[in-house]
């Protein structure tokens, strides 16, 4: 529990629960609560968190070293991480990692506590680079290069992003021409478009690059293929290879970004990561996968651990900027306000209250939503679910749960930034780096909107057999000649109302009737919320195209409903997850406090898009002033929780900083 005394306003608060409905404060048992969150993977946790108070100055370093110092330093971290294990939990344990994907997973997470340019740094060279010659090669290139990549010997570049090209990597314009005369394939960049940009350990350490291009084979195009190509020798570029700097950037400092070109690099055929797709000594291209649509996808989806790591990432990086506001905001006073005699606490006013507490509860919720897709990663990648349909919805959840974690942490740091007013804004206090460091979240591993696309067509298409054939201009055909009446019919009005009259009371009037509190009753609001959208989006595709409109321009005029629809999926998957966490749990006060946060979560995002609701019938105004009414109360009741649910999250003392912002005694006015 925090030592702070429970003020005027907070004990009335509590006896006018206790008089309303029975409310009793829970005491929230912080380290039972710190075990659930770090779930099976505990003990990773706590050994990432060790390595965190270790290499602690290094988030002083990123404010005091030039760049060049700094991404030295950055480096020599990683390498030491290494050496720990740490880095190289999802990597083969015969080559030195741990055979374990999803404590790799729970390590990423747990590293972003600390300074983000060590955790992308780690997520290029282990995730990206090595986990692109794990999944897309085979046991040759393994035996030849993991091993060092796992101990850190061998730096690598995972050689995707093309300057002109950005989010449609099958349109990418480097070239790998198969020459059978020498047995080697020789790559190049056509035009500055098509030079590899933003590329980690690129302008710096990389001594390998996973390079994606296109597989050219007696003059036929076999699409969009990964190869091994060295970029460096000895430390300065390798023939045919150009490399530049990306310069400064809005953060991420330690990782040294830069630009590609090749200009007829050869490589050896062998250096092709055949694991779908090879070229024979002679020239002849082979494939278990004879669709080249089928075939990218295939390849792209083994890929899909980065935005699940990110997604990660994001979340954990608010879990910082939320103990730091919160723990700021439980004693630093402001004004007279309940007593004369003495200034009130920030967290006592209700519009912080409001500010912090609904992103804290959201914290909570992707937490458990994050832990839900990292399982499904795991079952994937290990083999216990190796199927293309749990494939095509770990791509998708994963894809909208790195959207909305990211999202999250923007927004969430930007806020709590804010409730520390001035102070909020010295580089000590954290929310610098968080902010610089975080903000490209939202665009790497996929733009967040597109992502969110991909979610809306597997939707569409009820992940069908020709999920990876499509493009949006292909879903729009789709949707509007084959499988508008399957979704259509899957999401009738009246089949959810079925569904609902049987969970909850009231008949037809279910939404005036149930209770605010009543998860079924949350759960069934959101899930009504995403049918109706996605039956909308596919009556407006279908009027499109059945008017005669070209299916890209049909896309582009319904576009924000493809997201709307794809955004209220992903908030029902969300609360889905926490409701379901909750109830797995046997009574305690932990629950209680879990249950108060999920009812925060959920009200508040019913709250935030009212509008939709009252249009369509499901929200009336009476209910609607309800519902904030609830969620004023559901604050004050979490308010003297706060504290210790953000202690929680077990972020390591020394990576708060903010030893003015957390001082037990705060005294001075805002900046």
């Amino acid at each position: 529990m925090s030592a702070e005394t429970v003020t005027p306003a907070q004990a009335a608060a509590a006896e006018e629960s206790v008089s309303d409905d029975g409310y009793r404060r829970p005491d929230v048992d912080v380290e039972a609560m710190t075990r659930l969150l770090d779930g099976r993977y505990g003990g990773v946790r706590q050994l990432v968190r060790d390595n965190l108070v270790r290499y602690a100055d290094v988030l002083t370093d990123a404010e005091e070293l030039d760049s060049d110092a700094f991404r030295e330093r950055v480096k020599d971290v990683v390498v030491e991480l290494a050496g720990t294990g740490q880095t190289g939990m999802g990597l083969p344990v015969e080559y030195g990692g741990g055979g374990d994907v999803g404590a790799s997973i729970a390590a990423f997470e747990t590293l972003a506590f600390g300074d983000l340019s060590v955790l992308v740094k780690v997520g290029v060279q282990f995730g990206l680079f090595g986990g692109a010659i794990l999944q897309l090669g085979t046991k040759e290139h393994h035996d030849r290069w993991m091993a060092d990549i796992i101990a850190g010997r061998l730096m690598g570049s995972f050689a995707m992003t093309e300057t002109g090209h950005g989010s449609n990597v099958q349109a990418l314009g480097t070239v790998a021409v198969y020459d059978p005369e020498t047995a080697e394939f020789v790559i190049s960049t056509p035009d500055d478009a098509s030079r590899k940009d933003y590329i980690g350990n690129a302008a710096r350490h990389a001594e390998l690059a996973v390079v994606f291009a296109q597989l050219e084979v007696a003059g036929e195009r076999h699409g969009v293929h990964a190869f091994v190509v060295p970029v460096r020798v000895d430390g300065e570029p390798a023939p045919g290879v150009r490399i530049e700097d990306c310069g400064p950037k809005m953060g991420l400092n330690g990782v040294d970004n830069g630009r590609f070109w090749f200009d007829q690099v050869r490589v050896p055929r062998t250096h092709l990561l055949n694991r779908f797709a090879d070229v024979s000594e002679d020239g002849v291209y082979s494939s278990e996968i004879e669709s080249p649509g089928r075939r990218f996808f295939t390849m792209l989806g083994t890929l899909v651990q980065g935005r699940v790591s990110v997604g990660g990432a994001g979340i954990n990086a608010a879990k910082v900027a939320l103990a730091i506001a919160i723990k700021y905001a439980d004693h630093r006073r402001q004004f007279e306000a309940a007593d004369p005699d003495s200034e009130q606490l920030l967290l006592d006013y209700g519009m912080h209250q409001r500010r912090l507490l609904p992103l804290l509860a959201q914290n909570y919720a992707l937490h458990f939503a994050q832990e839900v897709v990292a399982e499904q990663l795991h079952d994937v990648f290990s083999g216990i679910t190796d199927d293309p349909e749990n494939r095509r919805l770990l791509e998708s959840r994963a894809a909208g749960t790195k959207a909305l974690g990211t999202w999250h942490a923007t927004r969430t740091i930007q806020e709590c930034r804010e409730a520390c007013g001035g102070a909020g804004y010295l580089s000590t206090n954290r929310f610098h780096a968080l902010k610089a460091d975080t903000d490209v979240f939202t665009t790497f591993e996929g733009d967040n909107h597109v992502l969110l696309q991909l979610v809306a067509k597997g939707l569409l298409t009820d992940y069908a057999g020709e999920f990876e054939e499509m493009d949006q201009f292909g879903m729009v055909r789709f949707v509007a000649g084959l499988a508008v009446e399957t979704v259509l019919e899957k999401t009738a009005a009246r089949k959810l109302l079925e569904r609902i009259k049987d969970v909850l009371p009231g008949g037809d009037d279910w939404d005036q009737e149930a209770g605010l509190l009543d998860p079924q009753y949350q759960v069934a609001m959101l899930r009504y919320r995403e049918e109706h959208m996605l039956g909308g989006v596919a009556r407006r595709l279908k009027a499109g195209v059945d008017n005669g409109g070209n299916p890209g321009d049909v896309f582009s005029e319904v576009q924000d409903h493809v997201i709307a629809a794809a955004r209220a999926h992903m908030d029902r998957l969300v609360l889905e997850a926490f409701v379901a966490k909750t109830a797995a749990l046997p009574d305690s006060d932990n629950k209680v406090a879990l249950n108060l946060l999920c009812d925060l979560y959920a009200l508040t995002t019913i709250e935030s898009d009212r509008a939709w609701f009252m249009e369509h019938g499901r929200l009336s105004i009476a209910r609607s002033k309800a519902i904030t009414r609830e969620v004023n109360s559901l604050c004050r009741k979490v308010r003297p929780l706060a504290s210790d649910l953000v202690d929680a999250f077990g972020i390591p003392r020394e990576m708060l900083r903010s030893e003015e912002l957390l001082a037990h005694e705060a005294v001075g006015v805002d900046g």
